[in-house]
């Protein structure tokens, strides 16, 4: 029961690192407005906040290893949540891009802090299942922000907005430290290198001389551009495109974040179901990533349709399948890394997805200013996924065995047991 209490906490605690990275997505043509933005100072503040996560990413997982997810949880929440506060008290656009760095250095504790939780937690042929649970509902952070937001901001104005959203993580702070005494939680995955259970060979020294390292860092380079250009440009796409004011922009971005939630759960739970079918995990695992990227291919026709939900249906697809492609790259990294290295790994890849990222929404800034329009990034970013499937398979041709064990993995009675 713990685990779940625990995966529970971390769910919310990933909603509330979306709902702090996003804000200023939806809050875009306000603060705009007050302050005189043009499409290239936002492009700017997008890749300040990348750039910043990305070196925040060279600390993070060795931090998360050394602290162990009872204590990185609350310091990287803590952490981000009075940095997404601070943002009400930004003036001019220099202070703008010093807390927007500020909060990419510090949210880049959530995903290896997320990761290592739910490896600890979870075995081999449950973590797809949990990973998939994990990501959709830190998707509703995306769904909520164009819902609640706006709200807040229409309410009490933008400033208010962002110290209210921020506030919440404190709140959640509260919660995990009168919930964690007493638990005693791991700092290793259940199927690590010393388990027989595991698949995953121990790195020979550095984890930059392992061929595992760059098969996942460069495939969440080239898959993770397309989410950040989408995180951060997809108000305005609707808005340029579509003319959709901020009432009127809830509703569609509602629904493609949903869509991103729905490909995150069934991507997890199909990987799982394979597995426990004895499919070997290369087989699994290779073949949702494929199937995720040949389902972002039709993503340009977005351009071409005169009506705005049929653009949302096809950006909602794209979404799901990268949080599909997603979910299956970071059981990957589970699947194939020694349990100590987890954590550095998965920011390594992370930190290279953030460069990716800040790469893209910068060019989208500079595109967007020069009148070249979304075109050209809907196209690099139809193509991505595919060749992050194919590096994968060039690097990694041969994945590890995982035999299937059935008993559920108790972090609070020592090793696992099968019942």
């Amino acid at each position: 029961m713990r685990r779940w209490l625990l995966l529970a906490l971390v769910i919310l605690a990933g909603v509330l690192n979306y709902v702090d990275r996003q804000a200023i997505a939806v809050l875009k043509p306000v603060i705009a407005a007050n302050l005189h933005w043009t499409d290239s100072d936002y492009g700017r503040l997008a890749s300040v906040f990348q750039f910043a996560a990305a070196v925040g990413f060279i600390f993070a997982g060795r931090t998360v290893d050394r602290l162990g997810v009872k204590w990185a949880n609350p310091v990287g929440v803590a952490a981000w949540s009075l940095v997404a506060m601070s943002h009400g008290l930004a003036r001019t656009f220099v202070q703008f891009g010093i807390v927007r760095a500020a909060l990419g250095f510090t949210e880049s504790m959530g995903t290896p802090t997320q990761i290592k939780t739910v490896a600890s937690l979870f075995s081999a042929d449950q973590r797809s299942a949990a990973l998939g649970i994990a990501n959709a509902a830190s998707n509703v952070g995306a769904i909520i922000t164009p819902l609640i937001v706006p709200v807040l901001a229409l309410t009490w104005g933008w400033r208010a907005a962002f110290v209210a959203i921020g506030a919440m993580g404190l709140v959640w702070v509260g919660v995990w430290l009168a919930a964690s005494p007493g638990l005693d939680l791991l700092t290793r995955a259940p199927d690590g290198p010393t388990n027989p259970r595991s698949g995953a060979a121990a790195f020979s020294g550095s984890i930059f001389r392992d061929r595992r390292t760059w098969a996942i860092a460069v495939a969440k380079a080239l898959s993770d551009q397309v989410w950040w250009l989408l995180l951060f440009w997809a108000p305005d796409f609707f808005h340029r495109i579509f003319g959709l004011g901020l009432a009127r922009l809830a509703a569609p971005l509602a629904v493609i974040y949903g869509c991103a939630a729905a490909g995150s759960v069934i991507a997890g739970l199909v990987s799982t179901a394979l597995l426990r079918r004895r499919v070997r995990v290369g087989i699994a695992r290779k073949g949702a990533l494929l199937v995720c990227a040949l389902l972002v291919t039709p993503a340009p026709l977005a351009l071409t349709v005169h009506s705005y939900w049929l653009a949302v249906a096809l950006i909602g697809l794209m979404l799901a399948a990268h949080q599909g492609f997603s979910v299956n790259l970071f059981a990957l990294v589970a699947d194939i890394v020694p349990a100590t290295k987890v954590g550095q790994v998965t920011s390594f890849g992370s930190l290279c997805g953030n460069l990716a990222g800040m790469g893209m929404v910068f060019a989208a800034g500079e595109l967007l200013t020069r009148g070249a329009g979304y075109g050209p990034l809907l196209a690099v970013a139809s193509v991505s996924y595919l060749l992050a499937v194919a590096w994968i398979q060039l690097l990694l041709p041969r994945l590890p065995v995982l035999p299937v064990i059935d008993a559920p993995y108790r972090p609070s009675l020592g090793p696992p047991t099968q019942t």
